[in-house]
């Protein structure tokens, strides 16, 4: 590292635009995140370094030694990263288009109602049609009777996000997926860390999507990645993200002066067979520029490295809550993880099941005594605008349910012991007053 720019970092650390790191904390002042960014002096070095001293700016060398290293992470062959998560799962829907692919063109996906509605806007972007099932209550995930009842020819594929890092019963989605000819789109934007029988949450899918969003597991400011161990889909989707451009040199292959082709220039345009043309220019997919910067590469290579820590500061917070809510059974129900999963939880979800006091109440009350609280995300989305045209909501009851009584608290390797004996003294007191 270089010791001027590190001691410069150092004179200014914290960075007042890294909000939810540690802080001196006063009770009923600080507030108590429901998450924020794992960082410190060296992400902010290693992207001032690769800005100053490296090659790219745009997408380079940075960014590819992330997707070699996230790719093994998750246990794929291959990852694409992207400028944030909501593109990766555009991009894993739009690669089901393409005619090196699937070519599909009407098809049905399957997909929870309640959720983050950035796993089901690219499913209607791509012209396609969301199957929607409601969830279990006890997982907070998908339900799979009803995936099993709701089966039509027209359907090819499921798309989730494993709810706050906790997966469904992998071993029967995955045989559902096997007998049914289905594709197995895996959103593990909350779930990153997470694993099923040994194998991580990200591995399962013929795609899978990631995002680094700042309140995320790791974050690159903004960014995710598609990964796949499928080498022709790593070409589609990276193609979808650059422009939709054929050429597929990556980072410093762009220098070569034959490309990694081996024939940059060549006759590339079947109906222009005499026309030397070069592949940079050529185009075989109505794509898109979702590319990160090679900075966002440099802090991604920085944050893998704190992941297994990171892990289990969230696994640690969970176990916290949980000991703290078991003690309610009767005024709350706690999402608990299938004894095949290792859960590296985005929050502790809380779903409040008495009629003593509402979700609303509750929440209002840790927020007024500086706790940040979320919702089960937009619920069931068929009550919110953009969606209502879809369905009627009240087809899902347990989707209204979660959205009516559901929230969760955060688990962030930021909480403090501190912070966390103070939120269950805040929740004993609303307790004890109602």
């Amino acid at each position: 590292m270089d010791p001027e720019i590190l001691n410069l970092i150092k004179k200014h650390w914290p960075i007042q635009s890294l909000y939810g790191l540690p802080e001196k904390f006063v009770p009923g002042k600080t507030v108590i995140p429901y998450s924020g960014p794992v960082w410190n002096e060296e992400e902010i070095y290693e992207a001032i370094h690769t800005l100053l001293e490296g090659k790219w700016l745009t997408s380079g060398e940075k960014v590819r030694e992330f997707e070699r290293d996230f790719a093994a992470k998750v246990g794929q062959q291959h990852s694409v990263m992207t400028n944030s998560g909501s593109s990766a799962n555009l991009l894993m829907v739009a690669a089901l288009r393409s005619k090196r692919l699937y070519g599909f063109t009407d098809i049905a996906i399957v997909t929870p109602v309640a959720g983050f509605p950035t796993t089901v806007a690219p499913i209607l972007q791509n012209g396609f049609t969301p199957l929607f099932v409601d969830i279990e209550l006890k997982t907070l995930n998908l339900d799979l009777d009803q995936v099993e009842a709701k089966l039509t020819p027209k359907t090819k594929a499921i798309m989730f996000a494993h709810v706050l890092g906790n997966p469904p019963n992998m071993d029967r989605l995955m045989d559902l997926c096997r007998r049914r000819d289905l594709l197995f789109l895996e959103d593990t934007c909350d779930a990153l860390g997470s694993s099923w029988a040994g194998t991580p949450l990200g591995g399962f899918g013929v795609m899978s999507t990631c995002s680094f969003y700042p309140a995320h597991h790791i974050t690159t400011a903004e960014g995710g990645t598609v990964s796949t161990s499928n080498p022709d889909i790593e070409k589609v989707v990276r193609s979808l993200c650059w422009w939709g451009r054929d050429c597929y040199c990556v980072g410093k292959a762009n220098l070569l002066e034959n490309g990694t082709c081996g024939h940059r220039f060549d006759k590339w345009l079947p109906e222009l067979p005499d026309l030397t043309i070069d592949h940079k220019y050529v185009f075989t997919e109505i794509g898109y520029n979702l590319k990160p910067l090679d900075l966002q590469g440099a802090i991604g290579v920085a944050q893998l490295k704190k992941l297994d820590w990171i892990h289990k500061q969230r696994k640690a917070h969970y176990e916290g809550y949980r000991a703290f809510f078991s003690r309610y059974p009767d005024l709350f129900r706690i999402a608990e993880p299938h004894p095949k999963a290792d859960v590296s939880w985005f929050g502790f979800p809380v779903t409040v099941t008495t009629n003593r006091f509402t979700k609303d109440e509750l929440t209002r009350f840790l927020e007024a005594a500086k706790v940040q609280t979320r919702n089960y995300f937009a619920g069931n989305l068929l009550f919110h605008p953009a969606y209502s045209h879809l369905g009627n909501p009240h087809d899902y009851p347990n989707a209204v349910t979660v959205t009516k009584s559901t929230f969760f608290l955060g688990v962030s390797p930021n909480l403090t012991a501190e912070q966390m004996e103070y939120v269950k003294a805040k929740l004993s007191e609303f307790i004890a007053a109602r």
